[in-house]
């Protein structure tokens, strides 16, 4: 089906960005996603919602989130002027309680008393079980097993916020595979249960609600960035797993033709099918397809199986990506790169010891790059990298793979 483009960079009616996006669900979920399509343009220009939005992101998680200038790093580097923005700081840990915060709201206004939602790394869990506990709702979060292993704390932090966290056991026991039992709730119950998708995947208008609600990322790294240096920087990047805290910092630099764009995706163990999460990389099995709601690059064997994935982090262990991710690279307006697991590693102890700040390791795919690029550079450049999330949550993971360096 062709599909006309709207104006600056917004989906059409179907949910589409070019030829990536739309809506392939069961029929049982076609009237709710109609329904909650609808209940959402209702708050998207309303002053109201937005003014209740943007209170709680001020009072209860502190935003504005800082950007700060990364001087170590710049000058051990070498090269361009290096920010980072530290959402890392933002209540529960990261940049999800962000689009929690909005969806949870418009669950309310849609009178939904049960909440359902995935996780990977489990900080969109945490998040959505921490808004649950804030207005009081039921909340149930869909984990694989092999991520619950990878992320006990995360699991632990949910339990304590009041969540019940059910693990699967299917498929790799990964996101993928938790966001499957969670659609199979939905369509269940889909009359008293909302359904909080944590990233900017899935059907519309899904997509299109998480980036609005994560877009204050760029909005103020754009103010910051304007007070701080006087100029737009000349680079963003940012780790790309379903893509909510990339698109969240890009979208508002859109437009603007100076500024160069660079997601990171996750390389994996090697460039092998099953050995990584990088859905861009056509020699590793990325393929235009469809998966859990969506039109996009994901990973995919000869017969067009989904393919297993595989990366130190939990949260870009993914066989697919948003579909405006997917548009935004076809016509050229972000590149898209990968960091592998031993160089997003180095990366999580390099910033760790040089700022004084340790990444999650989702967030320490972008800092991988950054160490590649940054010296190539001059001195007159900027940088910002989204810190999408602090490593507490990684330590215990990453002490066992350091081990015998201690």
């Amino acid at each position: 089906m062709k599909t006309q483009q709207i104006n600056n960079f917004e989906p059409n009616e179907l949910g589409y960005w070019g030829e990536f996006g739309g809506r392939f669900v069961p029929e049982t979920l076609a009237a709710p996603l109609e329904k909650l399509t609808d209940a959402y343009f209702a708050v998207r220009d309303d002053a109201g919602f937005q003014d209740e939005f943007l209170q709680l992101l001020k009072d209860f998680s502190g935003r504005p989130t800082p950007l700060f200038y990364a001087k170590r790093s710049s000058e051990t580097l070498g090269g361009a002027k290096i920010y980072l923005k530290r959402e890392d700081l933002g209540h529960t840990g990261s940049h999800k309680i962000n689009n929690a915060l909005g969806q949870i709201l418009l669950a309310r206004k849609m009178g939904k008393k049960r909440i359902i939602a995935e996780t990977g790394a489990g900080q969109h869990g945490v998040a959505t079980a921490t808004v649950c506990a804030l207005f009081g709702l039921e909340c149930v979060v869909y984990m694989g097993t092999e991520d619950m292993r990878r992320q006990a704390l995360n699991v632990f932090r949910m339990q304590l916020l009041g969540a019940e966290v059910r693990g699967v056991d299917a498929g790799a026991k990964t996101l993928k595979d938790a966001i499957n039992e969670a659609l199979r709730d939905w369509v269940t119950n889909v009359d008293s249960t909302y359904y909080l998708l944590g990233s900017a995947l899935g059907p519309h208008p899904y997509p299109l609600m998480v980036r609005d609600f994560q877009a204050v990322i760029g909005r103020e790294a754009r103010e910051q960035i304007l007070e701080k240096e006087g100029r737009l920087p000349d680079l963003l990047v940012a780790c790309v797993g379903g893509g909510s805290n990339s698109i969240g910092l890009f979208h508002p630099f859109l437009n603007d033709e100076t500024v160069k764009m660079i997601g990171v995706e996750a390389g994996g163990k090697s460039e092998k099918l099953g050995e990584h999460a990088a859905r861009f990389n056509k020699a590793g099995g990325g393929k235009i397809g469809v998966l859990q709601g969506t039109k996009s690059w994901l990973l995919q064997d000869e017969n067009g199986q989904i393919a297993l994935t595989h990366s130190i982090s939990a949260g870009l262990d993914y066989a697919s990506v948003g579909p405006e991710h997917a548009y935004l690279q076809s016509i050229g307006r972000i590149d898209y790169a990968f960091a592998t697991d031993d160089e997003a590693l180095e990366a999580f102890q390099v910033l760790s010891q040089t700022e004084g700040i340790i990444p999650a390791l989702e967030s320490s795919h972008g800092i991988a790059h950054v160490l590649k690029i940054a010296p190539k550079m001059s001195a007159d450049e900027i940088i910002i990298v989204n810190l999408s999330g602090r490593g507490d949550k990684d330590v215990n993971q990453v002490q066992e793979m350091l081990s015998e360096n201690f």
